[in-house]
């Protein structure tokens, strides 16, 4: 019994193997070598005296060789000059961690940069696309014959055009009356010199905000929590920085509010429109964060949220995820969220194609010229920003709540050995989940949505579920509109036809939505007979369209994946798969399913012979792709999937002394994202060959698939490239290493830095050449700008002519 509490005091503390001690403040316990369990920590002072004893460098138990860092003290205290005293902070320098600090470095310089350049833009925004009209700094001038004070808010247009005519009477009298123009031009100049001082004070708050942004908000912020004593809430949160910066801007922008008021109450015109402009700023940048990085954050940690019992996970999992890697977790579920947020936007955009314009009047079309996000974070005021959050909020967490958490209940209820998703591999070969999500919705969702069939599909299955519910709730006419011509209609009803008047009270709210947001008249708004009973027969379509979501979620969520199941079970046996990779797989065999249905449809009135070269066809051109997908697919990003393990991964994560282990299938998953990424990169890149080849075969599609083409001039030289990059180092380490009689530990060394070696000397040779070419320009620049008097034409001959005039003149 005592042995066992001796025993489980060891595995619980840490102690030395020498002393049998626990680690201080003055002998901390270290672990310097491969050892584990009890004999893991020793104090620095006993070790030093075990080797003493034994004379040996090296653990006995692991033969691991311990190391030593030296300590130095600065040379500036015992010394009597001041030169090493200047040169301290030299000597303080490391270049032990310099890859880290240069990629802080350059992350601090883009995002420092980035914040300049939207403060610009945001000054042009404000300058050019107008200021709200509380940060106006003068009342408009009158017009004559008009009483004092501003006019009410109901006559407002009449006011306008009131000064219109006022303004086309001045311009008819104007022979009439000389002087009046004069004093006209005179305030004109006035105007002028006014808006540009206005101009000078915006671009002073503006170059204020800049230093504003980079020190006050944090500063503030930081105050503030210690102030209210929040500090554990706030580190809990692991964000200590961004939450106290958040912070720092909100009462930032509450002081601005204060200080506006105070300088519009004092008549300090000149501080209140600073103020103002300072107010603007931050304002902007508070509604970019929240409506860029908290929304779509939001909706992902629901999406999360509902989505824990079809995983067989809890919120304690989650909680433990998000406490050991809290970076990762938050761009995971914020990149979930903007997923979601996109697709959702572009199935609004395929609703504005099928629906009659001004159905959807409570949703901002994103294709309007007119709609500019930024001026609307500019002049309208805070609290409907708020209230269209919450309402954002609401609404996409409840078609979250329809489409994701009501069907995995209905599922885990009619099936109950479906649920969960094996999204936990149990087997010697793990594969990354973030490289699955990322494939998944990066690769997988992308090509399937991109190609034009498959949104015509969908476009149409919106169009025939519309048509269908519009004949039953007598609603056609509201949500296709009427194709034919008010003549040819029956007699309706006064009232009855929405836009053939003007709307009353209470008809038409989205039209009046629309002259609010875009500030002006509806646009595109069509009109619509409106049957009895509309209030109701709306309410029904609405539930009618929540069972139609529900049902397609559940089909979504069932179908695909039994489809993947099946056919993952004829590959790979009982083996557990991924099921993004089921998941994945079964939405192209649906996909394929659908388009070959649709195809044979297509042929069927063409006949049977017509049939028969169809198919001779469309089987070449399968197997073509298949070879095609093969090569380009499959090889390509194994390969480079391969080659970025061991170029980045391996000497970054696995130590010297440790074997790196390579997965194939989370390889490929990376490979075909980098292979995507550098796709991307090249064509947006100058014009070089592999640019060209890949808009050649873009071009050309796949029915024009032409395979000695793709094999001959992009496939075999990127195979080539890629085996030459991962055999090159290998033969050097393995083959050549050896022969020159280097020590086994040597070679690790070489073997595992070898590639990381081999891509600083390409990107440095690269370097090297990119500079030369630019130097051989500029001398060629600098030649023709000092030398150059004149050009001559040069006369064309072909090489059989110049190598036959050259014998003759030789043999002459």
């Amino acid at each position: 019994m005592l042995d066992t509490k001796v025993l489980l005091i060891i595995f619980i503390v840490n102690i030395c193997r020498v002393c049998r001690s626990e680690g201080t403040q003055e002998k901390p316990l270290y672990h310097p070598c491969v050892c584990t369990g009890s004999i893991k920590f020793i104090h620095q002072e006993c070790l030093l005296q075990w080797l003493q004893h034994s004379r040996k460098e090296y653990c006995e138990l692991c033969k691991h060789r311990f190391a030593f860092t030296p300590s130095r003290i600065y040379k500036c205290l015992f010394t009597g000059s001041v030169s090493s005293l200047l040169t301290l902070p030299l000597d303080m320098l490391s270049a032990q961690n310099i890859l880290a600090d240069c990629l802080q470095g350059c992350f601090v310089v883009t995002c420092t940069l980035c914040a300049f350049i939207s403060l610009v833009w945001l000054r042009e925004q404000i300058v050019h696309g107008g200021a709200p009209q509380w940060l106006e700094q003068n009342p408009p001038p009158l017009v004559p014959n008009q009483p004092d004070g501003p006019p009410a808010p109901g006559n407002q247009h009449e006011a306008a055009n009131r000064r219109a005519e006022a303004e086309i009477d001045d311009d008819g009298g104007e022979d009439d009356d000389d002087d009046y123009d004069d004093d006209d031009d005179d305030d004109y100049d006035g105007e002028e010199d006014e808006g540009e001082e206005e101009e000078g004070r915006e671009e002073e708050a503006a170059d204020a905000n800049n230093g504003g942004q980079a020190f006050c908000p944090y500063h503030i912020g930081h105050f503030s929590v210690v102030g209210l004593g929040i500090e554990d809430f706030v580190k809990a949160s692991h964000f200590d920085g961004l939450v106290t910066t958040v912070l720092g801007y909100i009462l930032l922008a509450g002081a601005l509010v204060v200080c506006h008021t105070f300088a519009s109450l004092v008549k300090f015109q000149r501080s209140r429109r600073l103020l103002g402009v300072c107010y603007i700023v931050v304002k902007v940048s508070l509604l970019v964060v929240m409506e860029i990085g908290l929304f779509p954050l939001i909706c992902g940690w629901w999406l999360d949220i509902c989505s824990l019992e079809m995983f067989d996970a809890t919120l304690k999992d989650r909680e433990q995820s998000f406490d050991s890697a809290p970076s990762t977790t938050m761009f995971l579920h914020w990149l979930v969220g903007m997923v979601y947020v996109f697709y959702f936007a572009s199935f609004i955009l395929l609703l504005r194609e099928v629906l009659r314009p001004g159905v959807l009047w409570f949703l901002r079309n994103l294709n309007d010229p007119d709609f500019n996000p930024i001026q609307e974070m500019i002049h309208l005021p805070i609290y409907r920003h708020l209230r269209r959050f919450i309402l954002s909020v609401v609404v996409f967490g409840s078609i979250v709540l329809l489409m994701l958490w009501l069907p995995i209940r209905i599922i885990k209820l009619l099936f109950t050995s479906f649920l969960p998703y094996n999204v936990m591999l149990y087997s010697d070969a793990p594969v990354s989940e973030l490289s699955l999500e990322l494939l998944l919705l990066q690769v997988v969702l992308p090509a399937l949505l991109e190609q034009g069939h498959t949104r015509q599909w969908l476009k149409r299955l919106v169009h025939a579920w519309t048509f269908a519910a519009g004949y039953v709730f007598d609603l056609h006419s509201y949500l296709l509109g009427e194709h034919d011509d008010n003549e040819n209609q029956p007699n309706i009803p006064p009232g009855h036809l929405n836009n053939n008047r003007v709307p009353g009270p209470g008809e038409g709210l989205h039209a009046a939505h629309q002259a609010i947001l875009q500030q002006g008249g509806p646009v595109g708004f069509q009109p619509y007979h409106r049957p009895p009973n509309f209030p109701l027969k709306i309410t029904l379509l609405v539930v009618f369209m929540c069972v139609t979501l529900l049902l397609a979620s559940l089909i979504c969520l069932t179908l695909p994946v039994c489809v993947g199941r099946w056919l993952m079970a004829l590959w790979m046996g009982n083996t557990m798969v991924h099921e993004l990779y089921t998941a994945a797989s079964g939405l192209y065999v649906c996909w394929l399913c659908i388009r070959a249905a649709t195809v044979l449809l297509s042929w069927m009135p063409q006949g049977r012979t017509v049939i028969m070269i169809k198919v001779h066809e469309w089987t070449l051109m399968i197997i073509k792709t298949v070879v095609v997908a093969v090569m380009l697919a499959g090889v390509i990003p194994l390969l480079l999937g391969l080659l970025f393990e061991l170029v980045i991964v391996a000497p970054l994560r696995v130590p010297l002394d440790h074997t790196p282990l390579f997965y194939p299938w989370q390889d490929w998953a990376l490979g075909v994202l980098h292979a995507k990424i550098i796709a991307a990169i090249t064509l947006m890149g100058p014009q070089w060959w592999l640019k060209a080849v890949i808009e050649q075969v873009y071009a050309n599609g796949i029915r024009n698939l032409d395979l000695h083409f793709i094999v001959r001039r992009l496939a075999a030289p990127v195979i080539c490239v890629l085996l030459l990059s991962l055999c090159v180092p290998y033969t050097l380490s393995k083959g050549i290493a050896p022969l020159l009689g280097v020590q086994p530990e040597m070679q690790t060394l070489v073997e595992r830095r070898i590639y990381p070696f081999l891509l600083m000397v390409v990107v440095l040779l690269a370097i090297l050449s990119f500079q030369i070419q630019q130097f051989k320009r500029l001398y060629e620049h600098i030649k023709n700008d000092k030398y150059l008097v004149g050009q001559r034409l040069v006369n064309y001959e072909r090489k059989m002519s110049r190598n036959s005039s050259s014998s003759f003149s030789s043999s002459s």
